[in-house]
């Protein structure tokens, strides 16, 4: 339904512009995606103190579930194998662009989600509220600068900001050097919502009466040998005027000789007066063979009217490298590895000693012996505070034709639990299909099964085994008939950033 709606929609927009005879041109992607899973769900119960009984050490109930008692109180509780939970969601996204207003390089673009939960209330999160708007701006694009207005999503070393609001591009010397700016209401970190929408509030109380204003500046190098990129933001709640963020970073990628380059940048949090993230990567590549080599210090960053701060949460250090390797055509080996530590908590437990380090590997392979076939395998194996981790996946992929794939993968993951008695072993496999029947229409289905098994000497070892099933249809329409380019005047020149 919701497929049909949009194309009904498109036609309505088509036939007012022939009916105008303006020269408006545009390009539309539609995307409706539907996925059933069930699931096993848990009940909370309660059973009075006096009647459970004492087995190795713990209690338990007279059937056999483990019970957390507190000290004094006359019940215990536990939970139970509830009733099977089914998520059928569905999401219809919409995102276009609409040009030949008139105005050389003046276009209109939007990106926005519809999805619904058509199985049971309250099983899966992000589908409230219903409707999204992730993007929806006025831009107007010269070759030496670049406006926008309506809400945006910027990306920069200190991750992605949305906000309503303005946003300005200047490029100089030559393209070399850009600067940009941007102003406006904040959006909710890693949402397309305020942070004052009811579907975000798992603080109550805490929770901001308004949304935050949020400003930045961004300046950038580039040149043959390497580029430099400075980034400055700033988010103040306009209720009390205290900062909610105040940070800055730099970022840098040296291209050192034709095959060997030192990729590096820092974050300093101002209103905290302490570095954040800091990481560097030097890589190798060249035609059979590439390795890499870095260090990264991880810091974690709350915004400050959050209650996450209050718990000084620390940070880690990494080592890490990997190699990828070709030694005959259609055969690639790899391999990366990293070595992790984690920061003084500064506090005091004599009864118990808590591991602060860990390491994880993964190696894998992939071998394409004819355009037809490809054979993929990967090993993970992860140890680290209070659990591990060892997984092994892999999978076939097969192209009948040109435009037609199928894949065939299965894999299995174990991973105890240092602190609890639960631990699990999840095996899966399942069959993926892609078909793009033409240039614009595409379609794919995917069928997986889950079957897992839990660790535990009480009755609460029941399953969460579960068989997942989802369809996906993608067009592509536009007045171009999605063979032509967008015009030199109307193409985005703003630049990944670094």
């Amino acid at each position: 339904m919701t497929l049909r709606a949009g194309c009904l929609a498109l036609l309505s927009l088509s036939s007012a512009m022939v009916a105008t005879g303006h020269a408006q041109q545009y390009r539309l992607r539609l995307d409706s995606r539907f996925q059933s899973v069930s699931f096993r769900g848990v009940a909370l119960d309660s059973v009075p103190a006096a009647a459970t009984v004492l087995v190795g050490g713990s209690r338990q109930t007279a059937d056999g579930f483990a019970v957390s008692c507190l000290t004094g109180d006359t019940f215990c509780f536990f939970f139970r194998p509830g009733a099977i939970q089914t998520a059928r969601p569905s999401v219809t996204s919409v995102a276009g662009t609409l040009w030949g207003l008139g105005v050389p390089g003046l276009s209109v673009r939007g990106d926005a989600r519809v999805a619904m939960d058509l199985g049971d209330a309250e099983v899966l999160p992000g589908t409230n509220p219903a409707v999204q708007l992730l993007e929806g701006y006025v831009e107007y694009a010269t070759d030496r600068w670049t406006g926008r207005l309506g809400r945006q999503v910027y990306t920069s070393r200190l991750g992605f900001t949305g906000f309503d609001g303005a946003r300005f591009t200047a490029r100089m010397v030559n393209r070399q050097v850009e600067v940009d700016g941007y102003l406006g209401w904040g959006l909710a970190r890693g949402s397309a919502l305020p942070v004052t929408s009811a579907a975000l509030n798992p603080l109550d109380d805490f929770q901001p009466h308004q949304r935050q204003l949020v400003a930045g500046l961004g300046a950038g190098w580039n040149h043959r040998f390497g580029d430099l990129r400075l980034e400055y933001q700033r988010e103040v709640d306009p209720q009390s005027s205290y900062f909610v963020s105040d940070r800055a970073a730099a970022a840098t990628s040296i291209r050192l000789s034709s095959r060997l380059s030192l990729n590096a940048g820092a974050e300093y949090d101002l209103a905290m007066a302490r570095w954040g993230t800091t990481d560097a990567t030097l890589r190798f590549f060249q035609r059979t063979w590439s390795a890499t080599a870095g260090f990264t210090r991880y810091r974690p960053h709350f915004e400050l009217w959050t209650i996450w701060g209050a718990f000084s949460p620390v940070g880690y250090s990494a080592v890490n490298g990997s190699v990828s390797v070709s030694p005959v055509a259609g055969l690639s080996v790899r391999a990366r590895g990293s070595r992790f530590w984690f920061e003084d908590t500064e506090t005091d437990t004599p009864l118990v000693t808590v591991e602060d380090r860990g390491w994880r590997v993964n190696v894998g392979a992939t071998y394409s012996p004819s355009e037809s076939f490809s054979f993929n395998l990967d090993h993970d194996t992860e140890f680290g505070p209070g659990a591990s981790s060892a997984s092994i996946d892999g999978g076939v992929t097969y192209l009948p034709a040109r435009d037609l794939s199928l894949t065939l993968h299965a894999g299995r993951l174990r991973r105890p639990l240092e602190f609890r008695f639960n631990d699990a072993t999840l095996r899966m496999f399942g069959l993926d299909a892609d078909w793009r029947f033409s240039d614009r229409w595409r379609a794919s289905a995917s069928a997986s099964r889950f079957m897992e098994k839990r660790d535990r000497p009480d009755a609460s070892a029941f399953d969460w085994n579960q068989t997942r099933l989802s369809v996906q249809l993608s067009v592509m329409l536009g007045s171009d008939a999605g063979h032509q380019s967008l015009p030199p005047a109307v193409r985005s020149t703003d630049r990944p950033a670094k």
